[in-house]
C-alpha cells in the first residue's frame, strides 16, 4: 500500500521536531542541585546549611563531575564545637568535594585498593602541597576508609552508604565522620582578603607574580577580586623564556601586557567552555583593543590572540569571586607585538626533482591551528546533518511502505 504524497509530508513534518528535541536533550542532563539532593535527608540538614552558608553548595552545583561525601548532623558537631571561623568551615567542608566521581560500585573496584583523588580544598588556594588530598581505601570486610593525605596516613573515616548518584555526573556518599587537617582549619583570609600574587608565588607562578609585583599593573589585579577577576598565569619556565622580548617593552607596555592576562569578571573553567569568544581584558581600554578569543576544543581551552595561542594547563584557585589558571605561553596581544604573516601556498612539485626542491615541512602556526579546530567543528555539524538525513530517510521508507 502507498501513502499519498500530501500524507507523507504532513507526517514527515511532524516528525521532525521529535528529532530535533532528541538532539538537544543531553545538554540539560548534567544539572544538578546538592540542596535539593539532600534536602530529602533531614539527617544531613546541618551539613547541608553550610554548604549553602559557605557558598561552597553554588561551586558544587557548577562542577560537571563531583562527589561529595556528606556527614550526618552527629557526625557534625564535633566539628561546630571548635568555633571555627566560617571561611575556615569552607576549607574543611571543601576537603568532602571530591573533584571526580566516585559511586559505591567504584569504591570497591579502585585498583590497587587504594587511591588518591584531589578535593575542592586542594585549589582552594589554601592547601600546600598533597594538604588537599583525599585518601581512600578498600579495607578488609568490604569497609572503604577515607582520610586526608597530611594526616599522618590515618583513615580518619568511613563509607556509610550511598545517598544519590547520577553517573557520571554527581556522587552524593555518607561518610562516618569529617574530614579535617591542620591545613583546612588553619586561620584563611576571607575572599575580600585574597592576596593573588602570594596565590600565585605559592604554586608555581612566582616570576609572573614578581612581574605585577614590580610593575603598576599590582594595584588593577588587587582592587578587581571584590568584584571578580579571572588570571591566567604564564608558569616560571615560560616566563623565563620570554624575558628578552619582555625586557624590550617599555614600562606602560609592560603594564598593558600584565593586564592582558586577566579578565575583570570571575569565570569557572566550566564557564569558559560554554562562553567561548572575544573576551575583553584588564588592558582594554577600547573597543577591539587589547582582547583575544577563548575556543574549546574538547575539554582544552585555549586562548587565542592574533599572535599566538596559549592553553590552560592547571588551576592554581577556583574559589569565587577569584580563579586563577596556569597557561603554558605568555599572551602576545596585536597591539604589542607583531602579527605573522600568512604564509605563502608551496610552489608546485617538479616530479624531475623531487630529493632536490623537497622542502621540509613547516610548522603549523597557531593560526593554522585556529581554522583546523573551527573546521573540525564543521564537520561535526555536518555529521549531525548527515544523521538527522539518515534518520528521516528511513522513516520515508517506512512510511510509503
Amino acid at each position: 500500500m502507498r501513502l499519498s504524497l500530501p500524507f507523507f509530508f504532513s507526517s514527515s513534518m511532524a516528525l521532525f521536531p521529535l528529532f530535533f528535541l532528541l538532539f538537544l536533550l543531553p545538554s540539560s542532563s548534567n544539572a544538578h542541585n546538592i540542596t535539593r539532593i539532600l534536602a530529602k535527608y533531614p539527617e544531613f540538614s546541618t551539613f547541608n546549611h553550610y554548604l549553602s552558608l559557605t557558598h561552597l553548595a553554588g561551586d558544587i552545583n557548577r562542577r560537571l563531575t563531583i562527589t561529595v561525601l556528606a556527614v550526618d548532623n552527629a557526625g557534625m558537631a564535633p566539628l561546630l564545637t571548635k568555633k571555627l571561623p566560617l571561611y575556615t568551615i569552607r576549607n574543611v567542608l571543601s576537603l568532602h568535594v571530591l573533584v571526580d566521581y566516585f559511586g559505591a560500585k567504584k569504591l570497591h573496584q579502585i585498583s590497587n585498593g587504594t587511591t588518591l583523588t584531589a578535593s575542592m580544598f586542594q585549589s582552594s588556594g589554601s592547601a600546600s602541597g598533597t594538604a588537599g588530598y583525599v585518601n581512600i581505601t578498600n579495607l578488609k570486610g568490604g569497609k572503604v576508609g577515607f582520610g586526608v593525605e597530611d594526616g599522618d596516613g590515618k583513615l580518619s573515616s568511613h563509607f556509610v552508604k550511598s545517598l544519590k548518584e547520577i553517573p557520571y555526573n554527581i556522587s552524593v556518599m555518607q561518610i562516618s565522620q569529617v574530614l579535617t587537617s591542620a591545613e583546612a582549619e588553619a586561620p584563611t583570609a576571607g575572599p575580600g582578603d585574597l592576596n593573588v600574587t602570594s596565590i600565585m608565588s605559592k604554586q608555581g607562578c612566582k616570576a609572573f607574580a614578581d612581574l605585577i609585583l614590580a610593575s603598576e599593573a599590582r594595584t588593577t589585579f588587587e582592587t578587581n577580586v571584590d568584584a571578580g577577576l579571572t588570571v591566567f598565569c604564564p608558569t616560571d619556565n615560560v616566563v623565563k623564556a620570554f624575558q628578552p622580548q619582555y625586557k624590550n617593552l617599555t614600562a606602560s607596555q609592560k603594564v598593558s601586557l600584565l593586564l592582558y592576562h586577566g579578565i575583570p569578571v570571575y569565570q569557572s573553567l566550566q564557564m569558559l567552555k560554554t562562553n567561548n569568544g572575544i573576551v575583553n581584558t584588564l588592558a582594554t581600554e577600547h573597543a577591539n583593543k587589547y582582547d583575544f578569543t577563548v575556543q574549546t576544543d574538547g575539554d582544552d581551552v585555549t586562548l587565542v590572540t592574533k599572535v599566538n595561542t596559549a592553553k590552560i594547563t592547571g588551576t592554581l584557585i577556583d574559589e569565587e569571586p577569584l580563579v586563577i589558571y596556569k597557561i603554558n605561553k605568555f599572551l602576545m596581544p596585536k597591539e604589542l607585538f607583531k602579527v605573522p604573516e600568512a604564509k605563502p601556498p608551496k610552489p608546485a612539485k617538479d616530479s624531475g626533482n623531487d630529493d632536490e626542491d623537497a622542502e621540509a615541512p613547516a610548522e603549523e602556526s597557531d593560526d593554522q591551528t585556529a581554522d583546523d579546530q573551527n573546521g573540525a567543528s564543521g564537520l561535526i555539524m555536518d555529521g549531525g546533518k548527515l544523521v538527522v538525513m539518515v534518520i528521516l530517510s528511513l522513516c520515508m521508507g517506512f512510511l510509503v511502505m
